[in-house]
C-alpha cells in the first residue's frame, strides 16, 4: 500500500461512517414499514395538503432568497472584483467573518432585532416612525435566509470574476461596445460557473432549512423542513421522517441537475 492510499483512509473512513451509513438507513426506513416490510406509503404521505403546502412554501420561499442573493451578489462581487487587491481582501473578509459565528447565534440576533419590542422597532419608535411588524411571517424567514445564505452566493461569483481576463474586456471596449453588451457579451458568459454555483449554495439549504422558520416564524409556518424534523422528534416516526426526507433529497437532486444541465448548455454555446 503506497502513501497516497494511506493518506485517503481517513477520508474514506469520515465518508462512510458519516455520508454513506446515515444515507443508506434514510433509505431502509423510508422503504420499509414500523414492521420492516417493504412500502412506499412513507414516501406517498409528501401528497397529503399540509405536506404538500410546506414542500410548495419551501420552494416558493428558496427560490425568492436565490433571487434575492443572486441580485445582492453580483453587483457586489463585480465591485469587489475590480477593486484593489488589499481593498477586496478586506470586504470579503468582513462577508466571511459571520460565517465563523455560529448559525443558530446568528439567526437568534434576527430575532431580537425584528421581535415588536425589538432593537429595530425601538429605534423607529424614537424617530416616529412606524413600527416593523414582519416577525412570524415568510417576510422575516426570507430576510434571515438571504442573510445567513448572501456570502454562499457572493464568494462563487467573485472568484470567478476576479479571475476574468481583463483583456477581453479591453478589447470589447475598443472594438465599441458599450457597458451593457460588454457585460451581457463577455462578463455574464464567462462568469456562468460561479452563478450555477452559488444558486446551487444557497438553493439547497434554503430549501432544507428548519431552524431560520422556527425562530424567525414562531413555529406558525411550517417547511417541508420542520414537517420532517416535528415527524422525527415528536413523532418520533422514523419511517414517515426518512420517506419524506427522500422525497425532499429527490427534489434537491432533480434541482441540482437542472442547474448543472443549464450550466453545460451555456458553456457549450459560449465556447
Amino acid at each position: 500500500m503506497n502513501r497516497r492510499q494511506l493518506l485517503t483512509g481517513p477520508y474514506l473512513f469520515w465518508s462512510v461512517s458519516f455520508i454513506l451509513i446515515p444515507l443508506v438507513l434514510i433509505v431502509y426506513y423510508g422503504l420499509t414499514s414500523a414492521e420492516g416490510g417493504f412500502t412506499l406509503e412513507n414516501l406517498a404521505k409528501i401528497t397529503t395538503p399540509e405536506n404538500l403546502k410546506a414542500l410548495g412554501l419551501s420552494l416558493l420561499l428558496a427560490f425568492i432568497c436565490t433571487v434575492i442573493c443572486l441580485l445582492l451578489a453580483y453587483p457586489l462581487a463585480m465591485i469587489l472584483s475590480s477593486s484593489g487587491v488589499s481593498r477586496s481582501s478586506f470586504i470579503v473578509l468582513i462577508f466571511i467573518l459571520p460565517m465563523w459565528m455560529n448559525f443558530l447565534l446568528r439567526t437568534l440576533a434576527w430575532q431580537t432585532l425584528l421581535e415588536k419590542n425589538g432593537v429595530i422597532n425601538m429605534l423607529l419608535s424614537f424617530l416616529h416612525l412606524p413600527e416593523l411588524d414582519i416577525i412570524n411571517t415568510p417576510y422575516a424567514i426570507v430576510l434571515g435566509m438571504v442573510y445567513d445564505f448572501l456570502p454562499f452566493m457572493v464568494l462563487p461569483i467573485y472568484n470567478v470574476l476576479v479571475k476574468l481576463d481583463r483583456d477581453m474586456v479591453n478589447a470589447a471596449r475598443d472594438l465599441g461596445a458599450n457597458g451593457v453588451q460588454t457585460f451581457l457579451q463577455i462578463i455574464l458568459p464567462q462568469s456562468i460557473p460561479g452563478v450555477i454555483s452559488g444558486i446551487t449554495m444557497v438553493f439547497v439549504p434554503a430549501m432544507t432549512s428548519f431552524v431560520i422558520s422556527d425562530l424567525l416564524g414562531g413555529g406558525k409556518i411550517l417547511l417541508i423542513g420542520n414537517v420532517i424534523e416535528q415527524t422525527f422528534k415528536q413523532g418520533n416516526n422514523w419511517n414517515l421522517g426518512s420517506g419524506l426526507s427522500l422525497v425532499l433529497m429527490i427534489f434537491v437532486i432533480a434541482s441540482m441537475g437542472i442547474v448543472n444541465k443549464y450550466d453545460k448548455d451555456e458553456a457549450g454555446g459560449t465556447f
